[in-house]
């Protein structure tokens, strides 16, 4: 049976009529001999019109009434659709239901009261949810909640006239010994779920973490609060909680105080003087202002007040350097070099040059910066000489092609001994390895020398390659002025310089086929 109920073919009524003929003909001549002869003959096509009322008005099962179950493609649903049931069946029964709903592969999950609703209120003819599945109930891996932030960035305050406060930046995150740094929450299991069809959905296992290192110790009323060893300044790195001492000065360094060498940070809450040398692990910050002073530091730079050099000052970081302004000074960066206003210095970044605020100025002096610079203005209406340089510097490329020759030359003679050394290994053994005491000393010079020739090409092939590398990072380096660039200004990508003839503004200098080239700055 299909899902719809069968009626008689005009075919088969056809043939049902002609036996029905028949039958009423061979009874012709028995009507008269039956001992209750028939009192009206009953019309060929009433009994006919009987037969297919009563096949078609009979009740169908759910399974053949056009009735039908509905399966989500993830299984996690289902739906049921009945029709309206035959003559003679007033509604549907739980069983027939739920026999129809496990023939179709529903086996869990069942909504109970929307399968008693739809035959109490006889819901028919809409697809209604009768089973959901269960979702996995995903647990949780054991974590650290941090008292501290594992993930510092260092960034200035923007003010609102877009000026940038330094005076805002704190490279510290300072605690002290016994103050609770981590707490560890353990993992929690999740819950299996299942689908419609009773399949078990697996949830995926949690796992603990691993025990918090560094310099902590274990609460001794909780041994998931970790509490720091000591006081001191505190970063997450490498996995590890490292706490590192602070040197921190409160009030001016003068000559008087004298070179300050420190492993770790050093904080100084004052002005510093010309003179004074400070050489720091990791990283130095003054919140006053500084002079002609030698600042070497193995983190970043954060120079709240800017720097007055007077032409003598020395500022090295690995890291970035933040300055409100830069007068008079050589800067040497790692990183980014960002500052307010840069002036008559000499610069030499191996990230981005950024100058930030209204003014935004570089002017005069020697800016270099691998990765791009992007300033407000560059140079001035006096039109002092202002040299920017994005990109390798000359010296790589020269440096390059040094390496380049030398590391030809050395294959070239690596091959020629490697050839005469060989020969003379043939001759050897030739000779069954009886050969001259000056033959046997020649082959020794010659391994000698081939073995220093491949340590020395191996060096060179490293240094092209640093050179190269450099080379191509700098490809991309940009010039972008936002502002006023000044007739005076020189602007340099790598090997190419051109300098400004006439002032313009909202430029952005690139390096395309080997040729300094310019477009507008458009804003929306």
């Amino acid at each position: 049976m299909g899902g719809k109920a069968d009626f008689l073919s005009e075919d088969e009524i056809a043939e049902l009529r002609k036996e029905m003929e028949a039958l009423i003909k061979e009874d012709g001549g028995q009507g008269a001999r039956s001992e209750e002869p028939i009192s009206e003959p009953i019309p060929e096509g009433q009994i006919l019109s009987d037969i297919i009322d009563e096949t078609n008005t009979k009740a169908l099962s759910i399974e053949e009434n056009g009735s039908y179950i509905k399966i989500a493609e993830d299984d996690m649903t289902a739906w049921l659709y009945l029709t309206v049931p035959g003559k003679g069946k007033e509604k549907y029964t739980m069983e027939e239901i739920m026999d129809f709903i496990k023939k179709n592969g529903i086996t869990t999950g069942f909504h109970q009261s929307n399968l008693t609703a739809m035959i109490k209120k006889k819901v028919y003819e809409r697809e209604i949810v009768i089973a959901k599945g269960q979702p996995v109930i995903e647990g949780k891996d054991g974590y650290y909640e941090y008292k501290f932030d594992p993930d510092q960035h260092r960034a200035p305050k923007v003010l609102a006239d877009g000026s940038v406060d330094y005076t805002s930046m704190s490279v510290l995150q300072n605690v002290k010994k016994d103050e609770v740094i981590a707490i560890y929450h353990h993992a929690e299991e999740g819950e299996n779920g299942y689908d419609v069809r009773g399949r078990v959905l697996p949830v995926k296992r949690v796992k603990e973490a691993a025990p918090l290192r560094g310099q902590v110790v274990c609460s001794p009323k909780n041994p998931d609060v970790y509490l720091a060893q000591k006081d001191g300044k505190i970063e997450f790195k490498n996995g590890k909680i490292d706490i590192q001492s602070l040197h921190e000065i409160n009030g001016d360094v003068t000559l008087i105080t004298g070179k300050i060498e420190f492993y770790g940070d050093i904080v100084i809450n004052g002005n510093v003087e010309a003179g004074v040398v400070i050489r720091a692990g990791r990283n130095i910050e003054i919140q006053g202002t500084v002079e002609a002073v030698s600042l070497f530091a193995g983190g970043d730079v954060i120079l709240k007040k800017g720097i007055q050099g007077a032409q003598r000052a020395k500022v090295s970081a690995r890291g970035n350097v933040f300055a409100d302004f830069i007068e008079h000074a050589v800067v040497n960066a790692g990183g980014n070099v960002q500052a307010n206003t840069i002036l008559n210095s000499r610069i030499a970044s191996n990230g981005e040059v950024i100058l930030t605020g209204n003014k935004g100025a570089i002017i005069g002096g020697y800016t270099h910066a691998m990765l791009g610079i992007t300033a407000t203005e560059i140079g001035n209406t006096a039109e002092v000489r202002t040299v920017v340089h994005v990109g390798s510097e000359k010296e790589v490329y020269t440096r390059l092609q040094t390496v380049k020759a030398a590391e030809m030359e050395q294959s070239e003679e690596l091959q020629e001994l490697t050839e005469k050394a060989s020969e003379l290994l043939r001759k050897k053994k030739a000779a069954n390895g009886k050969i001259p005491d000056i033959m046997e000393g020649r082959i020794k010079d010659l391994e000698s020398r081939i073995q220093s020739l491949k340590k020395e090409l191996g060096e060179n092939i490293e240094e092209r390659k640093r050179c190269e590398a450099a080379i191509a990072k700098g490809k991309q380096a940009e010039i972008v002025v936002n502002g006023n660039v000044y007739r005076g200004t020189v602007v340099c990508l790598a090997q190419i310089q051109m300098p400004i003839e006439r002032s313009t503004c909202f430029m952005k200098y690139f390096q395309e086929r080997g040729m300094i080239e310019s477009s507008v700055i458009a804003y929306s």
